[in-house]
């Protein structure tokens, strides 16, 4: 209990000298992860966390499933609408080509470790998070359209790669055990994934219906909507799972099927969802600071910092770069796509998952590359918000200064 205190703590510190903070580009995420650090840190740590359990694993689940439900009902459909070619070419296109950028690096980087296990570091290293860096998405310098195509992408990105990552871990597992096995891991896989959209349509899209009725028809209020809305995450992710699907995938589903529903219903209907998940998002941060402490400080191997480099770079940057072209956007928002693809909370929850679903030594193999490439991304684009918020300003600037060209 010590432990919530602190946390706790922590929150209402950050809370009260957040404005400051953020002129540092010092978000909530980092400052959790900075106090984990130094109060995991040690022969005699002030805290110590297990990963290796059971009750561990369903927690990171259910933060993972509350994330990706609010993700999904919170992508504006107006926008989707609006950049329907570049969205699509970044999931439909970027995206496949980003996870294949990612495994073909891994394989160029670990050759000795084994394929599957690579494929599921690669669906460990890309989801996006937008939190480390929020202040590139509310910076006004920053024309609208980007914001809102990365935060349409940082939506839907990682509730696309769930399947695929629990797929690739399945595959892992068995690869480690008998080579019988492995077909059956595969379609469990699959069946896994089929009850989990299955469970999360059919909530989503009666919790919507309901939801939408009740609220046209004066037969419930604001504060009640709002915990409506909670249970859905909740009851997608635990039936699920009772039928032996995928919790989290379920929750994402469920999202999506809630989500045209949303405008119907008041503004701030998913306001209690996402006030749970940033409080429980910012616990998960506190938890890899121990990681960190576990992994980063542990001797630095070099090819596991030059393929964190390589991920949170050019495996992205190229694939966007690549299917942007001919959609008339300029080469500097091209680039500012490519580059604004911040690793964070989802990544954590993939690495934790796969330490626990794999053997030791491929899980602890995924989780020091993990975290190196988180913290990495940290660096890189939480250095990087400000200078790009200025080359924009700059770049306005220019062009309101420069002469009008001759009439006729």
């Amino acid at each position: 209990m010590l432990a919530v205190t602190v946390i706790a703590g922590i929150l209402f510190t950050w809370a009260v000298v957040s404005h400051r903070l953020a002129r540092w580009s010092i978000t909530a995420p980092i400052a959790m992860m900075v106090a984990g650090i130094l109060l995991t840190r040690g022969d005699e740590p002030v805290f110590r966390f297990d990963f290796d359990t059971a009750s561990l694993e369903h927690a990171v689940e259910v933060v993972l499933a509350l994330i990706l439900f609010v993700d999904a009902t919170e992508v504006p459909p107006g926008v989707i609408g609006r950049e329907k070619g570049t969205v699509a070419r970044l999931l439909g296109g970027a995206l496949p080509l980003t996870l294949c950028a990612a495994f073909l690096a891994a394989l160029a980087f670990f050759p000795e470790q084994p394929g599957w296990v690579l494929a599921a570091l690669a669906t460990v290293v890309v989801p996006l998070d937008l939190a480390p860096t929020s202040a590139v998405v509310r910076d006004r310098r920053i024309p609208a359209r980007l914001r809102d195509v990365l935060n349409v992408e940082g939506g839907l990105n990682d509730g696309i790669i769930s399947p695929v990552f629990l797929l690739c871990v399945a595959a892992a597992v068995a690869s480690h055990t008998r080579s019988e096995d492995y077909t059956d891991a595969l379609l469990g896989a699959v069946v896994s994934a089929a009850w989990a959209v299955a469970a999360g349509s059919v909530i989503g899209y009666v919790a919507g219906w309901l939801l939408r009725r009740s609220w046209a028809h004066g037969w419930t209020r604001p504060a009640a909507t709002r915990l409506g809305v909670l249970t859905v995450p909740m009851a997608s992710y635990s039936l699920s799972v009772a039928l032996g699907g995928n919790g989290f995938v379920a929750a994402f589903v469920a999202g999506l099927c809630l989500a045209p529903a949303m405008p119907h219903l008041p503004r701030d209907a998913v306001e209690m969802t996402d006030d749970l998940v940033t409080l429980l998002s910012l616990s998960l941060w506190f938890l890899f600071g121990q990681m960190v402490n576990d992994e980063f400080w542990d001797g630095f191997h070099l090819s596991v910092v030059l393929y964190a480099v390589v991920a949170v770079t050019l495996v992205r940057m190229v694939p966007v770069l690549l299917m942007l072209s001919g959609t008339g956007m300029t080469p500097r928002d091209k680039l500012f796509l490519g580059w604004m693809g911040p690793r964070g909370a989802t990544s954590i929850v993939f690495g934790l998952l796969a330490a626990v679903e794999l053997p030791a030594v491929s899980g602890d193999f995924i989780s020091r590359v993990m975290v190196i490439t988180v913290m990495v991304s940290i660096v890189a684009h939480g250095l990087s918000t400000e200078p790009i918020g200025r080359a924009y300003a700059r770049g306005d600037r220019v062009r309101s200064e420069a002469p009008a060209p001759p009439p006729g």
